[in-house]
């Protein structure tokens, strides 16, 4: 029986696909949602913004809190990213200038696109794309009734992703990652209210008093679970419960790779202990 409901909806993401072809494998979940709107009422929605730097944690962050039958989240697929959704890709991601501080998007249009995306007869509409944490004011702006998760992890362990998934130098790793948390900084004293502010090793280290604080800022999300395995990507290759990999992570960086990074580092000591991290030897 499984694999007939299987056969049947391959079926049917192919006739949508081909019917509405600039949604591609998103086809089926566009037209549901057109459904879902013609059946239920409008609802206020809230829009919660996860703003973190790539390789930080933030596809875990995004599948725990999608656990919640009261989230809707535009992309349920690999890194879980708004930039990469078929309508909105050739502005948000394909062109190389998303991590240039001075390029802003028509997000007029942007919200439009993903709303097609969203359940919104869900209560909360999740988004995360990386670059997001240089354009905190324009989607302020955009999106009304918007909240904030600001994400961060320590910037060896960023580096250390950023070295081996990007080929980057180590300096090159290390100027990166001061400028996320020099954003993710400037991110913080903008946003006065509806914000919440988390750690990568908060969020492994007491799972459960996340979900609490997540839960106070939006008292919606009720149910988030945490003890469950999550497929978000992690360089052990497999599924994983909640754990922190910083110790081994930072074990793989060489010492002339540690030395290199630290010549950077040690420039900005102050936005490193802003964030509680420190230089490590």
């Amino acid at each position: 029986m499984a694999r007939v409901i299987e056969t049947i909806d391959k079926i049917v993401i192919v006739v949508f696909r081909t019917l509405f072809p600039k949604y591609g494998n998103f086809a089926k979940i566009v037209v549901l949602n057109r459904i879902r709107k013609i059946f239920n009422p409008e609802i206020e929605n809230k829009y919660l913004f996860i703003l973190s730097p790539p390789y930080c944690g933030s596809t875990l962050l995004n599948e725990i809190i999608s656990t919640s039958a009261f989230v809707s989240v535009n992309n349920p697929t690999g890194t879980r990213e708004g930039q990469t959704l078929p309508t909105v890709k050739k502005i948000m991601f394909d062109d190389n200038t998303r991590w240039e501080e001075l390029v802003d998007f028509d997000w007029d249009f942007i919200k439009n696109e993903w709303r097609k995306y969203w359940d919104t007869t869900k209560p909360i509409l999740l988004e995360k794309s990386p670059p997001n944490i240089q354009r905190v004011k324009s989607i302020s702006q955009a999106f009304p009734n918007s909240y904030f998760i600001i994400f961060y992890r320590n910037p060896y362990c960023q580096c250390e992703s950023l070295i081996r998934r990007n080929n980057y130098s180590s300096k090159q790793a290390a100027k990166f990652a001061l400028r996320s948390l020099k954003l993710q900084k400037e991110n913080i004293c903008f946003l006065a209210k509806n914000t919440l502010q988390i750690s990568y090793e908060a969020l492994t280290n007491n799972p459960q008093a996340f979900a609490n604080r997540v839960n106070k800022l939006l008292p919606e999300l009720v149910d988030i679970s945490t003890n469950i395995k999550f497929s978000a990507p992690n360089f052990r290759g497999k599924p994983m419960n909640i754990e922190n990999l910083n110790n081994e992570k930072i074990g793989n960086l060489s010492q002339l790779q540690l030395d290199e990074i630290n010549e950077i580092f040690n420039e900005q000591t102050k936005l490193l202990q802003y964030f509680n991290y420190e230089i490590i030897e």
